[in-house]
């Protein structure tokens, strides 16, 4: 045991500490929606309501957009490995130029997504207030874009810490811009629903101003000032990082449906599975988000061993996160399992609610070790820049096997919301042996 320890080590601790910075980012964001709901809750059940429509319509095309950056990563990271950064220099002009105008078509498209929420069958009165709203989060897609190209480049080289830094100072200025836009503090008219807006645009704004200030003066960032003159964009270099982007979107999309699907299925339960699946689900985001952390720093370190072609520390360091990952879901695991009614009796008084929760943290506690897994393992194949098959890999796994699950155990078995969930373990344990054996057969072939 202490030679296997050993071996991974070094692993450990560097997967860590790019982890641990991404993690803090994720548990901020999460602070944010925390207290965005409290304080626009405080406005009425309508407010809420609107909040929570246009953030569900926004958020997918905003994780698509995020998806397409996200190519930067592995590619920079190669290059950063390979002692190259000319070239690593060179994938961030090719982004800096193609995904501004990304950002504006995609703009102009979900403000036409926008003008048809009369039609999504909501209350007319939520409609009302959610579309304004939805148009200044739409807003905010350029500033995001910015920001995230200077994210992805930056972790590419291996620095996470960065992006945390700013993500945390954006997120106290939303929070405090909140409650004066919000109520009308500091001699500020109280906008409502619309300071929430407003609140999250300026501190959008403010995440791309700040990493180009940084940009321009961290000395860890001279070689990019210094050879940003000797790149230049090329059609080809773009067309290879949508090439990798789009499929990494792709898989962002295919898992929010994937479960969005699920919650519409506890809908037609009725109110009390739908609350309980709503508890529950937040509790395995807050998981979850270690896991996306470990997949970040995964993809980084496969993608910068891959440039140095030192291939079996770049096994062992994917092998590392997975390590790490399946030991922190496995203490999650035991904390739904013993706190199972406990838990979810902090959100809600009512028992029946509680006593179905209680079943889901059951079937939540264990799906987590494979959604773990699966997560992690993209973020290896991404270091790869393997991204076509993993996309599909989810499509087969999510769409005709755990959804039709789903409905079977849930409706057609009568197992009720426990079975809806078995048809995301199903899923999840699907693709995530899939993407596992997907990663070996690479790297061995690699090896080969």
């Amino acid at each position: 045991m202490t030679a296997f320890i050993g071996r991974y080590r070094e692993h450990y601790r560097a997967n860590f500490a790019l982890a641990l910075p991404v993690i803090l980012s994720h548990a901020g964001q999460m602070v944010v929606g925390l207290a965005d709901n409290l304080m626009v809750g405080q406005l009425g059940a309508t407010h809420l309501a609107a909040v929570a429509l246009a953030n569900n319509i926004f958020v997918v095309g905003m994780m698509f957009g995020i998806g397409l950056i996200t190519a930067v990563t592995p590619l920079a990271g190669k290059a950063f490995g390979g002692g190259d950064r000319l070239t690593a220099v060179s994938w961030l002009k090719q982004a800096a130029y193609i995904h501004p105008s990304i950002a504006l078509l995609q703009t102009a498209l979900m403000a036409a997504v926008g003008l048809a929420m009369p039609y999504m069958g909501q209350p007319e009165e939520v409609v009302q207030v959610a579309f304004p709203y939805y148009m200044i989060l739409v807003g905010t897609l350029l500033p995001m874009n910015f920001f995230f190209i200077y994210k992805q480049y930056a972790e590419g080289l291996g620095n996470t810490r960065i992006a945390m830094l700013i993500t945390l100072a954006s997120n106290v200025i939303n929070i405090v811009l909140n409650y004066i836009l919000i109520y009308g503090k500091a001699g500020f008219p109280a906008m409502g629903i619309m300071g929430a807006g407003y609140a999250t645009l300026i501190s959008r704004i403010f995440m791309p101003l700040a990493f180009t200030l940084l940009f321009f003066s961290l000395k860890f960032f001279k070689p990019e000032r210094q050879l940003w003159r000797q790149t230049r964009f090329h059609f080809r270099e773009a067309w290879y990082m949508l090439k990798i982007g789009v499929p990494i979107g792709g898989q962002y999309i295919v898992e929010m449906l994937t479960f969005s699907l699920g919650s519409i299925m506890m809908g037609w339960m009725g109110e009390r599975p739908l609350a309980a699946h709503q508890i529950v689900m937040s509790l395995v985001s807050f998981t979850y988000m270690v896991s996306a952390g470990f997949a970040a720093a995964t993809t980084v370190k496969v993608s910068q061993f891959r440039g140095q072609k030192n291939l079996l520390a770049m096994k062992r360091s994917a092998h590392a996160s997975l390590h790490m990952v399946l030991v922190f879901m496995s203490l999650s695991l035991t904390a739904f399992l013993l706190l199972r009614f406990k838990i979810p009796a902090l959100f809600v008084p009512d028992p029946e609610t509680v006593a179905i929760a209680g079943g889901l943290m059951l079937v939540g506690g264990l799906f987590q070790l494979f959604d773990g897994v699966q997560v992690v393992t993209l973020g290896a194949l991404r270091g790869l820049e393997d991204v076509k098959t993993p996309m599909i890999m989810l499509v087969i796994a999510y769409f005709p096997i755990a959804l039709p699950v789903s409905y079977v155990a849930g409706f057609v078995l009568d197992w009720g919301p426990q079975g809806v969930w078995m048809g995301y373990m199903v899923g999840l344990m699907v693709v995530g042996t899939q993407l596992l054996l997907r990663f070996r057969y690479k790297v061995n072939k690699m090896l080969a």
